[in-house]
């Protein structure tokens, strides 16, 4: 006997902020959406974990009421090849294993755990692995996307020269220091290396940088991992307990947005900041707005979605020319 295909109006690929933020805009206004991921939530994400004011305005939390970790910056430390520059600010930390399953649940939306395969467009309606069928489909799975694998990758392919790679750890730590601190440029990095406290005697400690200017310069990020665990240990008296993890994504480019009933939003369509790689804001607003596109029946425009962290003046344009050489 067949399994039964499943229907819904929307199913949401990806659990994540960018697909949680679509999900509670949806059901919100009674959209039948389920979110498939093949991830059981909560999962082990590795994530400086950095959220902005305009994340928090964008989900309209309330700090004081949110159930995990949360930790607020005073001031951001910029390190430049030997220049120290505080800088006030009012920016938080959160941990991804605690915020992506916080967010999913507030969404209200049904969550299934499921690897997409395939994805076929049969008339007015999308079939995925012949078990799921929708109206409107959302990728929101991260870099290795299964919605823009199937859907958006021809028609616009990636630019190499935006993809990032990333080493980091996060661990429990007695911190000191409650301060951020972000290093740029050190020993020719083309990115930066990061300090980020987090509530409750976390840490996270990172370094990224773009993979394409590592590999001109014949390095690698792990020679640049050892290069933060020495200035760690001096500055901090820090001592890494294990071997970090990687991953890698993509900087903003250009737009592929939606195809048909279909959108990608967050890192399957690459809208992480240009200057400084952040990229959670930009996922919460982008899935924010595929939910509006498909409420509304309105163009799925996220032209004005975050392109910079740092306001997208002459300092954001020097440090995305610093990363990627104007690609």
């Amino acid at each position: 006997m067949a399994t039964p295909v499943r229907n819904a109006d929307v199913i949401v690929v990806g659990g994540g902020p960018a697909g949680a933020a679509a999900a509670e805009r949806l059901v919100a206004a009674g959209a039948e959406v389920l979110v498939l991921d093949k991830e059981i939530f909560p999962r082990h994400k590795l994530c400086a974990g950095w959220i902005t004011p305009d994340v928090v305005d964008d989900l309209q939390l309330d700090t004081s009421a949110y159930p995990y970790g949360f930790l607020t910056f005073s001031r951001l430390h910029f390190h430049v090849r030997g220049l120290h520059l505080p800088v006030p600010c009012v920016q938080h930390s959160i941990r991804r294993f605690e915020f992506d399953r916080w967010l999913l649940e507030r969404s209200g939306a049904p969550v299934v755990q499921h690897a997409v395969k395939s994805i076929r467009h049969d008339g007015e309606r999308y079939i995925l692995d012949e078990a799921y069928r929708c109206r409107y489909l959302i990728g929101a799975g991260g870099t290795s996307c299964p919605v823009r694998r199937a859907l958006f990758e021809e028609a616009t392919p990636r630019p190499r020269a935006l993809q990032t790679v990333t080493l980091e750890l996060e661990f429990p730590y007695e911190w000191k220091d409650p301060d951020c601190h972000l290093w740029f440029f050190d020993k020719g990095l083309p990115g930066y290396s990061w300090y980020v406290p987090k509530a409750a005697g976390w840490l996270n400690v990172g370094v990224g940088a773009m993979s394409v200017r590592l590999k001109q310069r014949g390095e690698s990020i792990r020679q640049h991992w050892q290069f933060l665990t020495g200035k760690l240990l001096r500055q901090f008296q820090i001592s890494l307990p294990e071997d970090p993890s990687g991953y890698s994504y993509y900087v903003r480019g250009p737009l592929p947005g939606r195809v048909d009933n279909a959108f990608i939003a967050g890192d399957a369509a690459g809208l992480a900041t240009r200057d400084l790689c952040e990229g959670i804001g930009p996922a919460i607003r982008s899935g924010q707005r595929a939910a509006e596109a498909i409420l509304k029946e309105t163009p799925y425009d996220i032209a004005d979605v975050t392109r910079a962290s740092l306001g997208g003046g002459v300092i954001s344009r020097a440090m995305d020319w610093a990363f990627t050489r104007g690609r």
